[in-house]
């Protein structure tokens, strides 16, 4: 069983939307901006698939870079039949405008490693937010 991880042809992830959320007594002073994405994963494979966990990439426009990664998606490991969806909403926090890529992790029927990629997305703090720094 080979330990590379391979995209599985039909695995696919959607932004389905993306909210903005402001409120400096709710969110840590150094990231009071927070992005909400709801995301979904379809199957369109001929391969039941399990995701295991997730990795995203927050660039920065201040040129700071951030990994989070791990084990699950928002605490589940769900496993997609061919056909099958699985949707999901989580956020990032950060204190200026940011890009986030990032990927799926898991196994299919066989056992073998796949992934796939979650689209690229921007998040801009809207002009005019308090405490926003857009450098």
């Amino acid at each position: 069983m080979p330990n590379e991880s391979k995209e599985l042809p039909g695995l696919r992830a959607e932004l389905d939307k993306l909210v903005y959320f402001h409120d400096t007594d709710k969110l840590p002073s150094d990231a009071p901006h927070a992005f909400i994405y709801f995301i979904t994963i379809s199957n369109l494979s001929n391969s039941t698939v399990t995701l295991r966990g997730r990795r995203w990439v927050l660039r920065e426009v201040d040129g700071h870079s951030h990994v989070i990664e791990g084990e699950g998606i928002v605490g589940k490991e769900p496993t997609l039949a061919p056909g099958e969806r699985f949707s999901y909403n989580s956020y990032h926090m950060t204190h200026c405008d940011c890009i986030a890529t990032g990927s799926f992790h898991g196994i299919d029927t066989s056992g073998y490693p796949i992934h796939l990629r979650i689209p690229e997305i921007e998040m801009k703090i809207p002009p005019n937010t308090p405490d926003s720094s857009h450098a």
